[in-house]
């Protein structure tokens, strides 16, 4: 058992409190990681506002990335001192979707209540989004983890732990788009500018962010937008039509507001999929004309963590990044100490970061 520092949120809605909690040693499979560095992401936000629900207290955090500093029996994949991103995929590789290739859909249930983290009081505290990253250290599954470079900055690779691999494998593996297609990226933040520059690697013709702000339109072709387009215009649907001559082969909806997902499927081409990953709260529903996908033989699925294989997609895009064609350091819009948390995320949910980070 160790103290370590963490973030807690001990009432929805709620700043967050920096405090001591108890993190108990790794177990068979598991290892333990002394961060370096946690971004924060808006499913975060979410979860502390409580839009999802759960136990209190809990620590959240989920996009990191730090050193292996101990393991537990059985892992021999990974050793201390090694570099990591640290995610919230837990994979069990025996339930039906791990056994097909579907290790973000292991359907083997997790207590998170039940797990590393205790109050020092002995409560129960919850290990928020499988891993409690607004913390020093992490204990987690070794299925949670995949190697880095030792050169790589780590606030540069927490961020493959969860945005870059959301956005940018929604495009390479959900939508499996092609070269020649056409895309319309519904919000300009943090995920959708990965998003963009995953339709950009994968070679989309055009490639149409659709925003309520035009500095992040701007910014959007930084990344690879070919084109944008104000979501606060009477009918945007109607410009990509004039962009793109038919509309997108696939549409994105990366925010989880419900009026992105009632418009997605007007941006639609004949044949197109609207690609779900923005996640509303519990209880939010949007509507469509189902008539006009049937006849128009288009779709709608979604798309958890970009549908990533972590020991497959990573080292291709440590790859990627190496090589300059795929952009991290500059998602990384500021830098903050867990002190600052609260700040940090009231920066985030003002829409002006596209990626803050906490540096421990």
């Amino acid at each position: 058992m160790t103290k370590v520092k963490a973030a807690v949120c001990q009432a929805f809605g709620a700043p967050l409190v920096i405090q001591d909690v108890t993190l108990r040693d790794p177990a068979f499979g598991e290892v333990q990681v002394d961060l370096a560095a946690c971004a924060i992401c808006h499913s975060d936000i979410a979860f502390i506002e409580g839009g999802w629900g759960g136990t209190l207290p809990a620590v959240f955090g989920h996009e990191a990335a730090g050193h292996v500093s101990a393991c537990g029996p059985g892992v021999t994949v990974y050793a201390p001192g090694d570099p990591v991103i640290v995610t919230l995929i837990r994979s069990c590789s025996s339930c039906p979707s791990c056994t097909t290739g579907n290790p973000v859909l292991c359907e083997t249930p997790y207590d998170r209540d039940a797990g590393p983290l205790t109050a020092n009081d002995g409560g129960v505290m919850q290990q928020g989004v499988s891993v409690a990253g607004f913390a020093e250290k992490v204990v987690v599954d070794q299925s949670q983890i995949a190697k880095i470079p030792q050169d790589m900055p780590m606030d540069a690779a927490s961020l493959l732990a969860c945005g870059v691999i959301t956005g940018l494998g929604a495009v390479v593996n959900t939508a499996n788009v092609r070269p020649g297609q056409t895309v319309v990226v519904i919000g300009a933040g943090g995920v959708g500018l990965n998003t963009i520059q995953g339709a950009r690697i994968a070679g989309a013709r055009r490639i149409v962010a659709i925003d309520m702000s035009p500095e992040k339109l701007e910014i959007a072709r930084e990344f690879g937008a070919t084109d944008g387009v104000l979501a606060t215009d009477a009918a945007p649907w109607k410009k990509v039509m004039e962009i793109t001559g038919r509309g997108a082969d696939a549409v994105f909806v990366t925010v989880g507001a419900i009026p992105a997902y009632d418009a997605a499927p007007r941006y639609l081409a004949p044949g197109g999929q609207v690609i779900m990953v923005g996640m509303p709260h519990t209880g939010d529903t949007s509507t469509f004309e189902p008539g006009v996908l049937a006849a128009l033989g288009q779709g709608m699925i979604g798309t958890k963590m970009g549908d990533v294989v972590l020991t497959r997609d990573i080292p291709w895009l440590v790859d990627l990044y190496g090589q300059g064609r795929l952009k991290l350091d500059e998602l990384v819009s500021g830098r903050w100490t867990l002190d600052q948390i609260n700040a940090a995320i009231a920066d985030t949910k003002s829409g002006a970061a596209r990626r803050n980070v906490i540096v421990f």
